[in-house]
Protein backbone atom coordinates (compact mmCIF):
# COMPACT_ATOMS: atom_id res chain seq x y z
CA UNK A 1 0.00 0.00 0.00
CA UNK A 2 1.23 3.50 -0.80
CA UNK A 3 0.22 6.91 0.55
CA UNK A 4 1.76 10.26 -0.31
CA UNK A 5 1.59 11.30 3.36
CA UNK A 6 1.61 9.13 6.45
CA UNK A 7 1.00 10.37 9.98
CA UNK A 8 2.32 7.94 12.58
CA UNK A 9 0.32 8.47 15.75
CA UNK A 10 -3.32 9.45 16.28
CA UNK A 11 -3.05 11.83 19.23
CA UNK A 12 -3.86 15.57 19.27
CA UNK A 13 -0.88 16.36 17.06
CA UNK A 14 -1.33 13.42 14.71
CA UNK A 15 -5.02 13.76 13.98
CA UNK A 16 -4.73 17.56 13.70
CA UNK A 17 -2.01 17.07 11.08
CA UNK A 18 -3.99 14.42 9.22
CA UNK A 19 -7.19 16.47 9.20
CA UNK A 20 -5.48 19.62 7.90
CA UNK A 21 -3.64 17.62 5.25
CA UNK A 22 -6.93 16.17 4.04
CA UNK A 23 -8.54 19.62 4.05
CA UNK A 24 -5.70 20.81 1.80
CA UNK A 25 -6.34 17.99 -0.63
CA UNK A 26 -3.45 15.73 0.33
CA UNK A 27 -3.69 11.94 0.25
CA UNK A 28 -3.12 10.99 3.88
CA UNK A 29 -3.03 7.78 5.91
CA UNK A 30 -3.14 7.88 9.70
CA UNK A 31 -1.50 4.95 11.51
CA UNK A 32 -2.45 4.45 15.17
CA UNK A 33 -1.47 1.49 17.34
CA UNK A 34 -4.47 1.79 19.67
CA UNK A 35 -7.94 0.70 18.65
CA UNK A 36 -9.20 4.28 18.86
CA UNK A 37 -7.99 7.75 17.95
CA UNK A 38 -7.11 10.34 20.57
CA UNK A 39 -3.68 9.37 21.87
CA UNK A 40 -2.56 9.68 25.46
CA UNK A 41 -4.48 12.92 25.99
CA UNK A 42 -7.89 11.47 25.23
CA UNK A 43 -7.50 7.79 26.04
CA UNK A 44 -5.38 7.83 29.20
CA UNK A 45 -4.36 11.36 30.09
CA UNK A 46 -5.85 14.83 29.91
CA UNK A 47 -9.49 13.99 29.32
CA UNK A 48 -10.09 11.13 31.80
CA UNK A 49 -8.07 12.96 34.44
CA UNK A 50 -10.17 16.11 33.99
CA UNK A 51 -13.36 14.06 34.26
CA UNK A 52 -12.17 12.66 37.59
CA UNK A 53 -10.90 16.05 38.75
CA UNK A 54 -14.38 17.46 38.13
CA UNK A 55 -15.83 14.89 40.53
CA UNK A 56 -13.11 15.64 43.08
CA UNK A 57 -13.77 19.37 42.83
CA UNK A 58 -17.51 18.95 43.35
CA UNK A 59 -16.87 16.83 46.45
CA UNK A 60 -14.49 19.47 47.79
CA UNK A 61 -17.01 22.23 47.08
CA UNK A 62 -19.60 20.37 49.15
CA UNK A 63 -17.23 20.52 52.12
CA UNK A 64 -16.47 24.15 51.31
CA UNK A 65 -20.16 25.05 51.34
CA UNK A 66 -20.51 23.58 54.80
CA UNK A 67 -17.46 25.28 56.31
CA UNK A 68 -17.87 28.69 54.64
CA UNK A 69 -21.61 29.04 54.00
CA UNK A 70 -23.34 26.75 56.48
CA UNK A 71 -24.93 24.61 53.76
CA UNK A 72 -24.77 20.94 54.75
CA UNK A 73 -25.22 17.75 52.73
CA UNK A 74 -24.83 14.14 53.70
CA UNK A 75 -21.42 12.55 53.37
CA UNK A 76 -20.79 11.69 49.69
CA UNK A 77 -20.76 8.04 48.68
CA UNK A 78 -18.81 6.94 45.62
CA UNK A 79 -20.24 4.29 43.28
CA UNK A 80 -16.92 3.36 41.74
CA UNK A 81 -18.36 1.33 38.87
CA UNK A 82 -20.63 4.22 37.84
CA UNK A 83 -17.73 6.66 38.06
CA UNK A 84 -15.55 4.46 35.86
CA UNK A 85 -18.38 3.98 33.36
CA UNK A 86 -18.93 7.73 33.07
CA UNK A 87 -15.21 8.30 32.48
CA UNK A 88 -15.15 5.63 29.76
CA UNK A 89 -18.26 7.10 28.14
CA UNK A 90 -16.55 10.48 27.84
CA UNK A 91 -13.55 8.82 26.19
CA UNK A 92 -15.58 6.69 23.77
CA UNK A 93 -17.81 9.61 22.77
CA UNK A 94 -14.89 11.87 21.90
CA UNK A 95 -12.87 9.13 20.23
CA UNK A 96 -15.87 8.10 18.16
CA UNK A 97 -16.24 11.70 17.08
CA UNK A 98 -12.64 11.74 15.85
CA UNK A 99 -13.24 8.57 13.85
CA UNK A 100 -16.22 10.22 12.17
CA UNK A 101 -14.21 13.35 11.39
CA UNK A 102 -11.48 11.22 9.82
CA UNK A 103 -14.03 9.36 7.71
CA UNK A 104 -15.75 12.56 6.62
CA UNK A 105 -12.43 14.03 5.48
CA UNK A 106 -11.38 10.91 3.61
CA UNK A 107 -8.44 10.13 5.90
CA UNK A 108 -7.46 6.47 5.68
CA UNK A 109 -7.04 5.15 9.24
CA UNK A 110 -5.00 2.01 9.91
CA UNK A 111 -4.96 0.63 13.44
CA UNK A 112 -1.54 -1.01 13.60
CA UNK A 113 1.82 -0.70 15.26
CA UNK A 114 4.00 1.04 12.71
CA UNK A 115 7.80 0.83 12.61
CA UNK A 116 10.25 2.10 10.02
CA UNK A 117 11.87 -0.42 7.68
CA UNK A 118 13.58 2.51 5.95
CA UNK A 119 13.01 6.21 5.39
CA UNK A 120 9.97 5.66 3.17
CA UNK A 121 8.46 2.38 4.39
CA UNK A 122 6.51 1.41 7.49
CA UNK A 123 6.03 -2.15 8.66
CA UNK A 124 2.54 -2.67 10.05
CA UNK A 125 1.93 -5.11 12.91
CA UNK A 126 -1.31 -6.18 14.55
CA UNK A 127 -4.53 -8.00 13.78
CA UNK A 128 -6.94 -5.15 13.01
CA UNK A 129 -9.01 -5.49 9.85
CA UNK A 130 -7.75 -2.11 8.60
CA UNK A 131 -4.20 -3.46 8.07
CA UNK A 132 -3.50 -4.09 4.35
CA UNK A 133 -2.59 -7.63 3.28
CA UNK A 134 1.01 -6.72 2.38
CA UNK A 135 1.53 -5.29 5.91
CA UNK A 136 3.72 -2.50 4.60
CA UNK A 137 3.00 1.13 3.86
CA UNK A 138 5.23 3.23 1.62
CA UNK A 139 5.12 7.01 1.59
CA UNK A 140 6.73 10.18 0.30
CA UNK A 141 6.52 12.07 3.59
CA UNK A 142 5.82 11.06 7.18
CA UNK A 143 4.79 13.16 10.15
CA UNK A 144 6.05 11.34 13.24
CA UNK A 145 3.62 11.83 16.14
CA UNK A 146 4.47 8.84 18.32
CA UNK A 147 3.98 10.67 21.63
CA UNK A 148 5.36 9.70 25.02
CA UNK A 149 4.93 7.15 27.78
CA UNK A 150 5.11 7.38 31.59
CA UNK A 151 8.64 7.11 32.95
CA UNK A 152 9.04 4.12 35.29
CA UNK A 153 12.50 3.85 36.85
CA UNK A 154 13.68 0.26 37.12
CA UNK A 155 13.96 0.49 40.90
CA UNK A 156 10.22 1.19 41.13
CA UNK A 157 9.08 -1.43 38.62
CA UNK A 158 8.64 -4.32 41.05
CA UNK A 159 6.13 -6.37 39.06
CA UNK A 160 2.93 -5.62 40.96
CA UNK A 161 -0.13 -3.63 39.90
CA UNK A 162 -0.07 -2.02 43.33
CA UNK A 163 2.71 0.17 41.90
CA UNK A 164 0.98 2.25 39.22
CA UNK A 165 1.89 4.80 36.60
CA UNK A 166 -0.59 7.49 35.55
CA UNK A 167 -2.38 5.07 33.22
CA UNK A 168 -2.95 2.62 36.07
CA UNK A 169 -4.12 5.38 38.38
CA UNK A 170 -6.69 6.56 35.83
CA UNK A 171 -8.07 3.02 35.54
CA UNK A 172 -9.46 3.55 39.05
CA UNK A 173 -9.31 -0.13 40.04
CA UNK A 174 -10.17 0.78 43.64
CA UNK A 175 -9.92 3.54 46.21
CA UNK A 176 -6.97 2.42 48.33
CA UNK A 177 -6.96 3.26 52.00
CA UNK A 178 -3.42 4.62 51.65
CA UNK A 179 -1.69 5.91 48.53
CA UNK A 180 1.83 7.23 48.09
CA UNK A 181 2.48 9.54 45.15
CA UNK A 182 6.14 9.57 44.10
CA UNK A 183 6.68 12.91 42.40
CA UNK A 184 5.14 16.28 43.22
CA UNK A 185 4.65 17.42 39.63
CA UNK A 186 1.36 18.17 37.94
CA UNK A 187 0.40 14.54 37.25
CA UNK A 188 1.11 13.46 40.81
CA UNK A 189 -0.77 16.37 42.36
CA UNK A 190 -3.77 16.05 40.05
CA UNK A 191 -4.16 12.33 40.66
CA UNK A 192 -3.35 12.71 44.35
CA UNK A 193 -6.13 15.28 44.60
CA UNK A 194 -8.58 12.90 42.92
CA UNK A 195 -7.80 9.97 45.21
CA UNK A 196 -7.74 12.13 48.35
CA UNK A 197 -11.19 13.54 47.61
CA UNK A 198 -12.49 10.04 46.85
CA UNK A 199 -11.35 8.91 50.29
CA UNK A 200 -7.73 7.75 50.15
CA UNK A 201 -5.16 8.87 52.68
CA UNK A 202 -2.63 10.33 50.23
CA UNK A 203 1.05 11.04 50.84
CA UNK A 204 3.35 12.84 48.39
CA UNK A 205 7.14 12.56 48.23
CA UNK A 206 9.19 14.99 46.15
CA UNK A 207 12.95 15.13 45.68
CA UNK A 208 13.00 18.91 45.22
CA UNK A 209 12.41 21.50 47.93
CA UNK A 210 8.91 22.35 46.72
CA UNK A 211 5.92 21.00 44.84
CA UNK A 212 5.68 21.58 41.09
CA UNK A 213 9.42 22.09 40.55
CA UNK A 214 9.99 24.63 37.81
CA UNK A 215 6.74 26.50 38.38
CA UNK A 216 6.74 30.03 39.81
CA UNK A 217 6.92 29.82 43.62
CA UNK A 218 4.48 32.72 43.98
CA UNK A 219 1.90 30.65 42.11
CA UNK A 220 2.65 27.42 43.95
CA UNK A 221 2.37 28.77 47.50
CA UNK A 222 -1.45 29.20 47.51
CA UNK A 223 -1.78 25.66 46.18
CA UNK A 224 0.52 24.31 48.88
CA UNK A 225 -1.64 25.99 51.54
CA UNK A 226 -4.80 24.51 50.01
CA UNK A 227 -3.30 21.02 49.84
CA UNK A 228 -2.31 20.91 53.51
CA UNK A 229 -5.82 20.11 54.80
CA UNK A 230 -6.17 17.51 52.03
CA UNK A 231 -2.83 15.74 52.48
CA UNK A 232 -2.14 16.73 56.08
CA UNK A 233 1.50 16.46 57.14
CA UNK A 234 2.15 13.81 54.49
CA UNK A 235 3.99 16.00 51.96
CA UNK A 236 7.64 14.96 52.14
CA UNK A 237 10.00 17.41 50.40
CA UNK A 238 13.75 17.10 49.83
CA UNK A 239 13.22 13.37 50.12
CA UNK A 240 14.41 10.51 47.93
CA UNK A 241 12.71 7.14 47.54
CA UNK A 242 15.48 4.62 48.14
CA UNK A 243 13.58 1.46 47.33
CA UNK A 244 10.13 0.04 46.62
CA UNK A 245 9.15 -3.55 47.35
CA UNK A 246 6.07 -5.72 47.67
CA UNK A 247 5.30 -6.97 51.17
CA UNK A 248 2.26 -9.21 51.15
CA UNK A 249 -0.71 -7.09 50.14
CA UNK A 250 1.21 -3.86 50.78
CA UNK A 251 3.99 -1.89 49.10
CA UNK A 252 6.92 -1.02 51.34
CA UNK A 253 8.79 2.18 50.54
CA UNK A 254 12.11 3.34 51.99
CA UNK A 255 12.59 7.10 52.33
CA UNK A 256 15.88 8.97 52.53
CA UNK A 257 15.79 12.64 53.40
CA UNK A 258 14.94 15.36 55.88
CA UNK A 259 11.27 15.26 54.88
CA UNK A 260 10.96 11.61 55.88
CA UNK A 261 13.37 8.83 56.75
CA UNK A 262 12.80 5.10 57.20
CA UNK A 263 10.20 2.75 55.73
CA UNK A 264 6.43 2.80 55.50
CA UNK A 265 3.83 0.58 53.85
CA UNK A 266 1.04 1.65 51.50
CA UNK A 267 -1.86 -0.05 49.74
CA UNK A 268 -0.85 1.49 46.42
CA UNK A 269 1.95 3.64 45.02
CA UNK A 270 1.64 6.02 42.08
CA UNK A 271 4.92 6.71 40.28
CA UNK A 272 4.64 10.10 38.57
CA UNK A 273 8.21 11.15 37.85
CA UNK A 274 7.61 12.44 34.34
CA UNK A 275 7.26 11.06 30.84
CA UNK A 276 9.69 10.02 28.13
CA UNK A 277 9.36 10.09 24.34
CA UNK A 278 8.07 6.87 22.78
CA UNK A 279 10.85 6.82 20.19
CA UNK A 280 12.41 3.47 21.08
CA UNK A 281 11.48 0.32 19.18
CA UNK A 282 9.91 1.98 16.15
CA UNK A 283 12.81 1.51 13.75
CA UNK A 284 14.18 5.05 13.72
CA UNK A 285 17.66 3.53 13.47
CA UNK A 286 16.67 2.47 9.95
CA UNK A 287 16.20 6.12 8.97
CA UNK A 288 18.37 9.23 9.11
CA UNK A 289 16.46 10.57 12.11
CA UNK A 290 18.67 11.53 15.06
CA UNK A 291 17.76 11.47 18.75
CA UNK A 292 19.18 13.54 21.58
CA UNK A 293 20.41 12.05 24.86
CA UNK A 294 16.89 11.98 26.31
CA UNK A 295 15.36 10.25 23.30
CA UNK A 296 13.69 13.30 21.75
CA UNK A 297 13.83 13.61 17.97
CA UNK A 298 16.15 16.39 16.80
CA UNK A 299 14.52 18.83 14.38
CA UNK A 300 14.57 22.38 13.07
CA UNK A 301 12.06 25.21 13.50
CA UNK A 302 9.89 23.71 10.74
CA UNK A 303 9.69 20.31 12.50
CA UNK A 304 12.00 18.76 9.87
CA UNK A 305 14.29 15.98 11.07
CA UNK A 306 17.66 14.96 9.61
CA UNK A 307 15.73 12.61 7.34
CA UNK A 308 14.28 14.54 4.36
CA UNK A 309 11.18 12.33 4.36
CA UNK A 310 10.27 12.68 8.06
CA UNK A 311 8.96 15.53 10.22
CA UNK A 312 8.28 15.25 13.94
CA UNK A 313 5.66 16.83 16.20
CA UNK A 314 4.30 16.58 19.73
CA UNK A 315 5.90 14.95 22.74
CA UNK A 316 8.52 13.18 20.61
CA UNK A 317 9.71 16.60 19.39
CA UNK A 318 10.59 17.83 22.89
CA UNK A 319 9.19 19.71 25.83
CA UNK A 320 6.81 21.03 26.84
CA UNK A 321 4.77 17.84 26.46
CA UNK A 322 1.38 19.46 25.97
CA UNK A 323 -1.51 18.45 23.74
CA UNK A 324 -2.17 21.95 22.39
CA UNK A 325 1.51 22.37 21.56
CA UNK A 326 1.34 19.09 19.61
CA UNK A 327 -1.75 20.30 17.74
CA UNK A 328 -0.01 23.53 16.76
CA UNK A 329 3.10 21.66 15.62
CA UNK A 330 0.96 19.21 13.65
CA UNK A 331 -0.74 21.94 11.69
CA UNK A 332 2.56 23.74 11.16
CA UNK A 333 4.20 20.58 9.79
CA UNK A 334 1.44 20.23 7.20
CA UNK A 335 1.79 23.89 6.23
CA UNK A 336 5.51 23.28 5.72
CA UNK A 337 4.76 20.29 3.49
CA UNK A 338 2.30 22.47 1.58
CA UNK A 339 5.11 24.91 0.82
CA UNK A 340 4.36 27.67 3.31
CA UNK A 341 7.25 29.58 4.88
CA UNK A 342 6.35 29.08 8.54
CA UNK A 343 8.36 28.32 11.68
CA UNK A 344 7.45 27.29 15.21
CA UNK A 345 7.94 29.85 17.97
CA UNK A 346 7.27 28.78 21.55
CA UNK A 347 7.39 32.12 23.31
CA UNK A 348 3.98 31.86 24.93
CA UNK A 349 2.72 28.28 25.16
CA UNK A 350 0.14 28.24 27.96
CA UNK A 351 0.38 25.54 30.61
CA UNK A 352 -2.25 24.64 33.19
CA UNK A 353 -2.13 22.52 36.33
CA UNK A 354 -5.69 21.37 37.07
CA UNK A 355 -5.41 21.20 40.83
CA UNK A 356 -7.62 23.26 43.12
CA UNK A 357 -6.73 26.09 42.93
CA UNK A 358 -5.62 25.83 39.32
CA UNK A 359 -2.26 27.23 38.23
CA UNK A 360 -1.68 28.57 34.72
CA UNK A 361 1.08 30.49 33.01
CA UNK A 362 2.23 31.61 29.58
CA UNK A 363 5.28 33.40 28.26
CA UNK A 364 8.31 34.50 30.27
CA UNK A 365 8.46 33.72 33.98
CA UNK A 366 10.25 35.80 36.60
CA UNK A 367 12.81 33.02 37.14
CA UNK A 368 13.51 32.78 33.41
CA UNK A 369 14.01 36.54 33.23
CA UNK A 370 16.59 36.34 36.02
CA UNK A 371 18.38 33.47 34.28
CA UNK A 372 18.55 35.54 31.09
CA UNK A 373 19.72 38.62 32.97
CA UNK A 374 16.74 40.49 31.63
CA UNK A 375 15.33 43.48 33.49
CA UNK A 376 11.60 43.12 34.03
CA UNK A 377 8.86 44.71 36.09
CA UNK A 378 6.76 42.29 38.15
CA UNK A 379 3.17 43.32 38.82
CA UNK A 380 1.03 41.18 41.13
CA UNK A 381 -2.71 41.53 41.69
CA UNK A 382 -4.00 39.64 44.75
CA UNK A 383 -7.47 38.21 44.37
CA UNK A 384 -8.27 39.26 47.93
CA UNK A 385 -9.13 42.59 46.25
CA UNK A 386 -11.47 40.91 43.75
CA UNK A 387 -15.18 41.17 44.44
CA UNK A 388 -15.85 38.01 42.44
CA UNK A 389 -13.24 36.01 44.37
CA UNK A 390 -14.57 37.25 47.71
CA UNK A 391 -18.14 36.47 46.70
CA UNK A 392 -17.08 32.90 45.93
CA UNK A 393 -15.07 32.70 49.17
CA UNK A 394 -12.01 31.89 47.07
CA UNK A 395 -9.72 34.90 47.61
CA UNK A 396 -6.47 32.90 47.77
CA UNK A 397 -5.56 33.48 44.12
CA UNK A 398 -3.44 36.08 42.39
CA UNK A 399 -2.41 37.24 38.93
CA UNK A 400 1.23 37.97 38.16
CA UNK A 401 2.42 39.96 35.15
CA UNK A 402 5.96 40.08 33.78
CA UNK A 403 6.40 43.37 31.92
CA UNK A 404 9.18 44.99 29.90
CA UNK A 405 9.89 48.20 31.90
CA UNK A 406 10.87 50.19 28.81
CA UNK A 407 8.10 49.26 26.38
CA UNK A 408 5.46 48.15 28.93
CA UNK A 409 4.97 45.09 26.76
CA UNK A 410 3.60 42.05 28.57
CA UNK A 411 6.22 39.28 28.42
CA UNK A 412 4.53 36.70 30.61
CA UNK A 413 1.59 36.01 32.86
CA UNK A 414 0.95 33.61 35.72
CA UNK A 415 -2.35 32.96 37.46
CA UNK A 416 -3.27 30.90 40.50
CA UNK A 417 -6.88 30.56 41.56
CA UNK A 418 -10.25 29.15 40.66
CA UNK A 419 -10.66 29.11 36.86
CA UNK A 420 -7.03 30.01 36.12
CA UNK A 421 -7.07 27.60 33.18
CA UNK A 422 -9.77 29.65 31.46
CA UNK A 423 -8.39 33.04 32.49
CA UNK A 424 -4.93 32.42 31.01
CA UNK A 425 -6.53 32.63 27.56
CA UNK A 426 -7.18 36.32 28.27
CA UNK A 427 -3.48 37.00 28.81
Amino acid sequence: MHSKLVVLGGGPGGYAAAFLAADLGMEVTLVESQGALGGTCLLRGCIPSKALLHVAKVMDEVRHLQSEWGVSYGDPRVALETLRARKEKVISTLSGGLAQLAKKRGVTVIHARGSFENSTTLKLEGDHESIPAERTLTFEACVLACGSIPAMPGAFNVGTDRVMDSTGALALADIPETLLVIGGGYIGLEMGTVYANLGSKVSVVELADGLLPGADRDLVRPLERKLKPLFGDRIFLNTKVGSVGERGDKVEVAFEGPGKYGTEQYDRVLVSVGRRPATMGIGLENTQVKLDQRGFVMHDAQQRTDDPHILVIGDAAGEPMLAHKATHEGRLAIEVLAGHDVVFEKRAIPAVVFTDPEIAWAGLTEAEAKQQGRAVEVVTYPWAASGRAQALARPEGSTKWIVDPETERVLGCGIVGSGAGELIAEA
